[in-house]
């Protein structure tokens, strides 16, 4: 299959959508499969750039109207995505997030090229503010003509069939997964001090992260001298943060990191015994996830999808209250000096086999490897793609969209002035059929030059490649084997 993801959050951004982004094509590449990704440029990084294990990324030179993304203008951008799809043989365009322009836009075009679309929605949306009321009917006019929705949880299936009247038919769950390999706990990261108990939290420190819920808790805890706070991210929410802990003379028990790099959240998190979540909206919340697999209590709000994601073992649940916060948390550290109880009592020899001591705190122990063990059996990137090629298997299947049968959905959704939109992209396409014809547009070739065994023409199918695919391994400049690669590298940029 030839697949091209879309959207306008993606490397050097960082979040959740991006990292989804990445480990599904990555999964994608190794499956056989070729993919390819479309965002917007990023400063001077623009044009055509090859990620790890040749995921080839399109950063088209499209302006970023606000907050990263592109102005939804659905037709100056058109002849651009016609030729990137004609010229990589596109069968199926994926866009991400509903934020997103380029996703939405790409689709679109994906369509009247009579190409296979489907969506993947991250996030949950209200229906009473101005906001939610636009992006909403903006989205159940994007969806109105995609093969099929993908959601992280049950809860997101529940709110895009809500908001965007999408048919539940249409819809499939399809959750985040975690690389359990590269989250693991570090016991040896924690204090030395064995009276400490770090509490980590990493969030982006805006409003709907309950930065102030965050902000009523910690006054309440800086009477336990020996419970500490490290707090990773940035945003406008920050500057409340620090003036709590300065106001309650905290800056002892609170430590503020910043924003961070993806490559630096376990480090923080291995140094941590519980993590707080306290986001007052998620559709899924990858940081509860990465936590729990890094070996820590986790305690979060019960908002979204969160209650779906980890089994009550892992997670203590709370109200996105601040007093519902604050005993959750409490519970969290009481288990946790429960928990070095019981391990004090084995080292006294005070639990022998009849069981004394362990009534109070018996069911609180789990070793953190444990945790991590349950978190990757229950997400996998293995298990999230292959559930994503079936969804992309079934689109494939079904039939082309005509532009009459466009226009028909289109007027269901009651904005008839978009009828308009979809007709002039359609005449632009057909104008450009005949200014650019699709046979004078140079194709890339289909296989992927950086896996060795994948020769076009190969009669083997593409699915068959996971198990023998290897990666070229770039040889060290000046050794007998560089010049033979520089004109394997000529080559294929001379080809695509």
């Amino acid at each position: 299959m030839r697949i091209c993801i879309a959207s306008d959050f993606f490397f050097p951004n960082m979040g959740g959508v991006e990292e989804h982004i990445f480990n599904l094509s990555q999964c994608l590449l190794s499956r056989g499969h070729k993919v390819i990704i479309v965002t917007h440029s990023y400063d001077d990084r623009k044009g055509i750039r090859y990620m790890t294990n040749g995921l080839k990324v399109y950063y088209v030179p499209i302006k970023v109207f606000y907050n990263q993304v592109i102005l939804p203008t659905m037709i100056c951008n058109l002849p651009l995505l016609r030729y990137i799809l004609l010229r990589e043989r596109i069968e199926i365009v994926h866009g991400h997030s509903a934020f997103s322009t380029l996703a939405h836009e790409m689709m679109n075009v994906g369509k009247l090229l009579g190409l296979r679309s489907v969506f993947t929605d991250h996030s949950l949306f209200g229906f009473a503010d101005l906001s939610a009321v636009v992006t909403n009917k903006f989205l159940e006019i994007s969806l109105s003509n995609c093969n099929h929705c993908i959601c992280v949880s049950y809860t997101g299936k529940e709110n895009t069939v809500l908001r965007a009247k999408v048919h539940q038919a249409k819809v499939s769950v399809i959750p985040n997964a975690v690389d359990t390999a590269h989250f693991t706990p570090n016991p040896s990261n924690r204090p030395l001090d064995p009276d400490r108990i770090n509490v980590v939290v990493v969030s982006r420190l805006v409003y709907r992260k309950g930065v102030d819920l965050l902000a009523g808790v910690l006054p309440k805890l800086k009477y336990l001298s020996n419970v500490h706070f490290i707090i990773g991210g940035d945003g406008p929410k920050r500057a409340l943060l620090e003036e709590i802990r300065e106001r309650n003379n905290m800056q002892d028990q609170v430590t503020m990191l910043g924003g961070l790099e993806h490559s630096q959240v376990r480090d923080v998190l291995t140094q941590g015994h519980i993590f707080l979540n306290t986001s007052l909206t998620e559709a899924y919340c990858m940081a509860i996830v990465e936590a729990a697999s890094c070996g820590l209590q986790v305690v979060s709000t019960r908002v979204g999808g969160i209650p779906e994601v980890l089994p009550e073992s892992l997670i203590i649940l709370t109200e996105p209250t601040v007093e519902s916060v604050y005993r959750g948390l409490m519970l969290a550290i009481r288990k946790e000096a429960d928990k070095r109880q019981i391990g004090c009592m084995y080292m006294n020899g005070d639990l022998d086999g009849s069981g004394n001591g362990r009534d109070s705190a018996a069911g609180s122990v789990m070793c953190p490897f444990e945790r991590n063990n349950i978190v990757a059996n229950l997400y996998n990137w293995d298990n999230v793609t292959t559930r994503t090629e079936k969804v992309y298997r079934k689109v494939l299947q079904e039939k082309e969209t005509t532009l009459g049968q466009m226009m028909v959905n289109c007027l269901r959704s009651g904005v008839w002035p978009f009828l308009l939109v979809i007709s002039l992209c359609h005449l632009i396409l057909r104008l450009l059929d005949w200014w650019v014809p699709r046979r004078h547009i140079d194709l890339c070739p289909l296989d992927n030059p950086f896996w060795e065994g994948t020769a076009v023409g190969s009669s083997r199918s593409r699915q068959s490649l996971t198990s023998d695919v290897k990666v070229h391994v770039h040889p060290v400049p000046g050794s007998s084997s560089g010049e033979s690669f520089r004109r394997k590298r000529h080559k294929f940029a001379s080809s695509s």
